[in-house]
């Protein structure tokens, strides 16, 4: 099977690529890197010829309003690219809950991308992840000084980049959804708790406050974060990962 995989040279998108190889498939990576480029649509259809499978994890530069129109047409370019080579199978990578935060631009912007992708012409799955280890001390960073992490306590349920790796190549590789699958890590935190976690596995001294005014994830009702009783359960946690990590 040949799968061309947007965004094939970034965090996630390498080790599908990686693993898709390793599994035997074709797989191609398209980036900017590579001489494609999603919003003017050079080098697609280079990029998709003979692809039965076109795996999108290519992000937005920015996570503000523009981001709206970089999803909207990357999407659009996207579909029209891969009807015209025959692809097969459409797959995103997404967020769990990604449609109940409309206050957020980037989110609104991933909800965009997914309807576009219900809409178009091809068969199509949807894997919807929750936040990624990887990314907590960016989190830990909006909001910080020299002796404070200011952080809600909005659940969060994340989960390994190599976890979702797996989740991607594992319905790329299946008939189409048409629909949405939910992956989620195996434990539920606070966001407070976790940065205060995190802190203490780096051994940084900083002080947690809570604060549900601080940063991104403020604006967050509820458990919309967590994966719910639908979601695949990762298997990596969280501690397990710090230790790996340090």
């Amino acid at each position: 099977m040949k799968l061309t995989v947007i965004g094939g040279t970034g965090l996630i998108g390498s080790q599908v690529v990686r693993k898709l190889t390793e599994a035997g498939h074709e797989a191609v990576a398209a980036s900017p890197s590579t001489g494609v480029d999603l919003l003017s649509g050079e080098g697609l259809g280079q990029a998709l010829a003979g692809a039965d499978v076109v795996v999108n994890v290519a992000n937005s530069p920015t996570f503000d309003e523009a981001s709206l129109d970089f999803f909207r047409t990357s999407m659009n370019n996207l579909l029209s690219a891969g009807e015209r080579a025959g692809v097969r199978h459409q797959v995103v990578l997404s967020i769990v809950g990604v449609d109940q935060v409309p206050q957020l631009d980037y989110y609104r912007a991933k909800t965009l991308q997914e309807e576009l992708l219900r809409q178009g012409p091809t068969p199509y799955s949807i894997v919807r992840a929750t936040q990624f280890f990887e990314f907590v001390n960016a989190v830990l960073a909006w909001t910080s000084d020299d002796k404070t992490v200011r952080l809600p306590a909005t659940p969060v349920q994340p989960m390994a980049a190599a976890d979702v790796v797996d989740a991607v190549v594992e319905v790329a590789t299946g008939a189409p959804l048409n629909g949405i699958r939910n992956v989620a890590g195996p434990d539920v935190f606070a966001l407070d708790e976790l940065g205060r976690l995190t802190l203490a596995a780096q051994q940084d001294d900083r002080t947690v406050v809570t604060d549900d005014q601080a940063g991104m994830f403020a604006v967050v009702d509820g458990d919309v974060l967590i994966g719910g009783p639908d979601a695949r359960r990762a298997p990596t946690h969280y501690r397990d990962w710090l230790q790996s990590a340090r």
